[in-house]
Order: structure tokens, then sequence, then C-alpha cells
């Protein structure tokens, strides 16, 4: 019997030690991603706007007279070039006005020639003593009325003329057809834009200003221009017109932006223009840094010994860069740019700088 108990009490140790818990593990400090605040936080603010590539002379066209479009030569994207036949009308109705136009010419130069035939047979009679010289007269005003009609009739038939003309819209420059605002079969007015023509040369791009910030921008402002086809090449430019009206609809500015040297880049093309803002004390951060605390704005701020807390934020306002904040926060102050809702006031984390090569884990 003891010999027994002496073997099973191995077992028994090694059955007890399976069934103890496992260590308990190292508690993991949490990686938040961290912005720290400059000492340029009072530099001047770069206000960025998104906009699209135009020509600086663009023009509608359109035909002098109304009627059935029956061809369209060309299609947005096309380039022409100066006299093309563009569109064209249908010509009968303009045809059938220049022929009437002419048959009053003929009639009128009929009149005319008799009305001087009858004056020259009057003043005949006139010598010979047959009739008064009020018949001279009579005879030589109606020979002028008939004159006068006459090039009244020439001229009505010289605009006939033109108008057949006007039934063919030729380019007046040339250019890239950017719009096409008609269709074959469609009745047009006179005046009505059938195609929107670019003529080549300056580039400009269209940005919109929200009306707050309209005072900081004013003509001849210095500005960076980005194409989003090439991010990696900048280009200068000025404004050279800030619309004086707001837009109906969106309530915001139209601003022209020259670009220099810009004669090459593609018209509809995306640009992002940075304008230079006036210097302020506000600062700039991710909408993924600022939550709600008790329904006031917070900015969750990690100090010196990596303990995190809430810090109560005003906002000036929101924008497509970030949240700008009324008022800056300390030079040195390190903000949480991630995560923020997953962190409890007093944890303990590992702050890992935006931009470093260990803040790409982080995001991940």
């Amino acid at each position: 019997m003891k010999r027994l108990t002496k073997l099973a009490l191995p077992s028994l140790v090694l059955l007890l030690a399976a069934c103890s818990p496992p260590p308990a593990a190292a508690p993991v400090t949490r990686a938040v991603l961290v912005r720290t605040i400059g000492q340029d936080a009072g530099a001047p603010m770069m206000q960025v706007y998104t906009g699209e590539i135009r020509a600086r002379f663009e023009s509608d066209l359109a035909f002098r007279l109304g009627g059935k479009l029956i061809a369209r030569k060309v299609d947005t994207g096309d380039r022409v070039s100066r006299g093309q036949v563009l569109a064209r009308l249908d010509p009968q109705d303009a045809q059938l006005a220049a022929s009437a136009a002419s048959a009053q010419v003929a009639a009128a130069e009929a009149e005319a020639s008799l009305a001087r035939a009858e004056l020259a047979r009057t003043e005949t009679l006139l010598a010979k003593n047959f009739v008064s010289a009020s018949a001279v007269d009579g005879r030589r005003s109606a020979m002028q009325a008939a004159e006068a009609r006459l090039r009244q009739a020439r001229a009505q038939a010289a605009s006939a003329g033109n108008q057949a003309t006007y039934t063919e819209l030729l380019a007046d420059s040339d250019g890239v057809v950017t719009a096409v605002a008609a269709e074959t079969g469609q009745v047009v007015a006179a005046g009505q834009t059938v195609l929107r023509l670019a003529r080549p040369g300056e580039r400009e791009v269209q940005v919109h200003v929200p009306e707050n910030r309209v005072q900081q921008t004013a003509p001849g402002a210095a500005v960076t221009v980005r194409l989003w086809l090439a991010p990696d090449q900048v280009r200068s430019g000025r404004v050279r017109e800030v619309s004086p009206a707001a837009d109906r609809a969106t309530r915001t500015y139209a601003v022209r932006v020259s670009i220099d040297e810009g004669d090459d880049l593609p018209l509809g093309a995306t640009a992002s223009v940075a304008l230079g803002g006036i210097a302020s004390a506000h600062s700039i951060l991710p909408l993924s840094a600022v939550t709600r605390q008790n329904g006031q704005a917070s900015v969750w701020l990690v100090d010196d010994a990596g303990k995190v807390a809430p810090q109560p934020v005003e906002i000036s306002t929101f924008r497509e860069d970030g949240a700008v904040l009324h008022g800056s926060l300390p030079a040195g102050s390190k903000v949480v740019v991630a995560g923020v809702h997953r962190l409890v006031a007093g944890e303990t984390v590992r702050a890992i700088e935006e931009g470093s090569t260990p803040a790409l884990d982080v995001k991940r």
C-alpha cells in the first residue's frame, strides 16, 4: 500500500501543475500617434482650395439667327482652326429671304428707271411750255423717292445675303472645344450657346472661396498650384480676379488664378491652389484628433510621463485640411491624432510622432 502511494504522488503533483492557471501576461502599453505643436503655430496659415484648369479666354459661340441645327461638325475635345465650320443650320428660310430681297431690288430698279424717264419727258414738255414747273417738281420728287426705295432694297438684299451666310457657325480663332450645348435636330434661337471654345495660351485655375475668407484674397497675391495628375510638380501663380458677387447657390466667390508658364497644362485637370492667409495664433489639427467630452470639443494631450488627458478646446472652423482651433495650444504639446475614442483619462501610452517610421505600424 505504501509502495502504491509513493508511485502515485509524482503523478498527482504533475496533474495539479497542469490544472494551475498560466502566469499573468505583462501589460502592453498602447502606442498612439501624436503631433507635436511647434513654435510656428502663429505662422500665416495656408488656405488650400481645389479647382480646375481653364483657359484664360473662352468664347461661347452661337448663331446670329435662329433655326434648326442640321449638322454639328465637332465634339468636345476637338481642336479647331480659325474659319473652320463647326455647325450648320437649315439654310432654306435664309435663302428664300435672300431671293425675296433680290426680287425687291429688281422691282425698285424698275420703278426708279420709270421715274427717271418720266422726269426727262416732263422736262422736255416744260421746255415747250406744255406743262407747268410744278409738274416737273412732282416728277423729280417721285424720281428721288424711287431712288431712295432702290437704295433701301439694295441694303435689305445685302443684309439678307449676310443672313444666308450666318447659317454656318465658324470658329473665330484656333482653340479647343470644351463644351457642346446643342445637338443635331434641335431648334436653336439667335444667340443661344451652341459650343464653347477655349483659346490657346494662358491657363488659369478657377476656385471658389467662402465669404468668410474672401477678404484675405486680393488680386495680385502670390499662390502655389499643384496638379493632381503630377503632385510632385509645384507651379507658381497669382490671383488675377476675384468675383465681386457671391454665387447664389453656393454663396462662394469665384477666384481666377493665373499660372506662370502653364500654357501646356491640360484643360479640365484638377488642381489645388494654396493661398497665403494672415498671421494667426490658431492651430490646425486633423479632424480625427478632435472629439467631444460632455458636449465640449476637446483633444487628448500626452504629458512627459506618457499619460493622456483631455484638453477642452474651441473650434473656430472646420476645413478640408483639418479643424482650426480658436487660440493655440502651448508649444511642445503632444496631441493624439488617431484613435482618440479609445483613450481613457490617466492611461499610460507610448507616443509615436506622426511621420516617423514606427508611425506606419501604428496606422495599420
